[in-house]
């Protein structure tokens, strides 16, 4: 490992998704003249935007209106949204699907030619764009073709960022670990955006990809940017057992049925936040994904689940739609199912479960993806602006990613017009960080195994803050977690080559997963009530007086977690009682 000269750019983007592409785009069209630097630590294609499956919501189809998808999704939220976020959001969202189709994207259409539009859970009506159950794979193609035309876009694809070098207030730029060769190299810039997604990964069944270590948020947070509301962690109701792997809400959107061991469709057993007194039998199974992941929850406790090696499964039934509806308009879901399950859910029941899917939280934004460093920006499931509250809507993620990704663009690039050149104090940062990579090689560390300290991680997240949460839950996990941080100190590395070596990658996101699962819990922690996602046995009710607020977590001196409260923006809607599908 070596230190490599510094390179300079204008703006600086973390991330090659769907967001820091976006992003990218926005910059290069704003100012022609600005440098622009996409730092990925893998190649854009492969960045998790492209597992997406369902489609994104804009509301274009006859009789929809801008104000139910804002209503739909702050009630969603369980009232904890910024709302003058969520008006921006749903009124800007069909202009950049719109844009995207005019950059490539194939969007999935009626036989008159219209865009096609499918139901999601928790929204009263047919709004979400599709490009089959391939959504997200030719949203990232078309935005990372388009970025190809502009040529002050620099890549550095596979490169790891370690450290932002922030002065007297303002972000300068990163130091990144180039995985090829190995090489340190500091990168400044006047302004950075983060964009390099959520952080699953810290629990044990995510529909994340291995890439999704909240490597972004760690950044801000160690940097002194709070994260916000990461107490709120949404588990996707049908995850494939074991693999995670994510089987889209799209296939209850075109019928499919979830069974317990009875053949029973149990939802219908369940309060799912519906007024009407009797539940609706063909789209109860569209409810908010937290209420779905709940009643799983409480079918297990009930009996009613079947056992596998995975822990307690329902079922998942596409049986009654048939071959020529599956291969039209699921075929992504017929194709995974085949390969890691050896099933054919034409003809077979598809076993399921909750698995950790979105982090509502991340580092805390503004309107336009500004941070509280200045000079810092974040956009997509890496920031929380806030548009998702307590509880994210189905197929509000992809166009967040354009809508916040384009405007923390642009404000980047008007930050970066009038910004100043670093100062020395900065190079000085980017030495300490070399000498600290350098250090984590040392013989004498001791003799933790990075594998051991995140396998515990995993459990100790899933055992304190899964579905249901409790003070003592909580509580048991937040000195597991500090225990955990110790032996972190201790971890020993085998492999002293440079190039790609990824046993010190593990180590460096295992570092950042540590810190995230700690603000997880220490927000929790004080969050005495029952919202969305955040559901505690000991305190199961709502509470507007108390704890209509965002949680703010900063990280101390010492490395301690501590929270401030943030006043929820109201615009047009006062809380009330949270409904879907009325």
């Amino acid at each position: 490992m070596s230190e490599g000269a510094t390179a300079a750019h204008d703006v600086l983007l973390v991330g090659g998704g769907a967001a820091g592409l976006r992003a990218a785009i926005a910059i290069a069209e704003t100012n022609p003249s600005l440098s622009v630097a996409v730092v990925s630590k893998v190649y854009p294609m492969r960045s998790h935007t492209v597992s997406a499956e369902g489609g994104a919501a804009g509301a274009i189809a006859e009789g929809d209106t801008l104000d139910e998808h804002a209503y739909d999704t702050i009630s969603g939220s369980d009232w904890l949204c910024d709302q003058d976020a969520v008006e921006a959001f749903v009124q800007e969202a069909p202009r950049e699907l719109l844009q995207l189709e005019h950059w490539g994207c194939p969007w999935s259409r009626e036989p008159d030619g219209r865009i096609a539009v499918r139901a999601f859970g928790g929204m009263k009506n047919m709004r979400t764009w599709f490009a089959a159950d391939k959504t997200g794979f030719h949203m990232l193609h078309s935005l990372f073709q388009t970025s190809l035309k502009y040529t002050d876009i620099t890549r550095y694809d596979e490169w790891f960022v370690t450290r932002l070098l922030v002065d007297d207030g303002r972000v300068h730029g990163v130091v990144a670990i180039e995985l090829m060769s190995g090489r340190i190299e500091v990168i400044t810039a006047k302004s950075v955006v983060l964009c390099n997604g959520g952080s699953g990964k810290v629990f044990p069944f995510t529909t994340n990809a291995n890439i999704c270590t909240g490597d972004g948020m760690a950044l801000a947070y160690r940097a002194g940017a709070p994260l916000k509301d990461m107490e709120f962690v949404q588990y996707h109701p049908t995850g494939l057992p074991f693999t995670g792997i994510l089987i889209t809400e799209a296939t209850r959107a075109e019928g499919g049925w979830l069974l317990n061991k009875d053949g029973y469709r149990y939802l219908q057993d369940y309060d799912l936040g519906k007024p009407e007194p009797t539940p609706v039998l063909r789209s109860m199974e569209l409810g908010p994904r937290d209420r779905l992941s709940q009643a799983f929850v409480h079918e297990v406790e009930k009996g009613r689940t079947i056992e596998s090696p995975y822990g307690p499964i329902v079922h998942l039934d596409l049986r009654h739609l048939g071959a020529k509806l599956i291969d039209t308009k699921l075929p992504m879901v017929r194709e995974l199912c085949m390969q890691y399950e050896r099933i054919d859910p034409v003809t077979e029941l598809i076993p399921v479960r909750p698995v950790v899917h979105y982090m509502m939280g991340g580092v805390h934004t503004d309107i336009n993806g500004a941070t509280p460093i200045d000079g810092l920006f974040a956009a997509g499931e890496t920031a929380c602006v806030t548009i998702n509250g307590a509880n994210r809507l189905g197929s509000n993620s992809l166009p967040e990613c354009l809508v916040f990704g384009a405007r923390a663009g642009r404000a980047a690039a008007e930050y970066a017009t009038s910004a100043k050149q670093p100062s020395p104090a900065v190079m000085r940062q980017a030495d300490d960080e070399v000498r600290r990579l350098e250090q984590m090689r040392s013989p004498d560390r001791g003799h933790e195994q990075i594998a051991d300290i995140r396998e515990e991680m995993q459990s100790t997240m899933e055992d304190s803050a899964g579905i249901f949460r409790s003070g003592d839950s909580l509580a048991k996990g937040v000195d597991q977690l500090a225990e955990l941080q110790q032996r972190l100190d201790r971890i020993q590395l085998y492999d002293q080559t440079s190039a790609f070596n990824t046993e010190l990658v593990a180590a460096l996101e295992l570092a950042n997963m540590l810190d995230i699962a700690e603000t997880i819990l220490h927000s929790a922690v004080q969050r005495e009530e029952s919202r969305g996602a955040h559901q505690r046995t000991d305190f199961t009710t709502r509470d507007d007086t108390r704890f209509l607020n965002h949680a703010l977590a900063y990280r101390d001196s010492d490395g301690s977690v501590r929270i401030e409260r943030l006043p929820v923006t109201i615009t047009r809607w006062p809380p009330g009682e949270r409904v879907y599908g009325r």
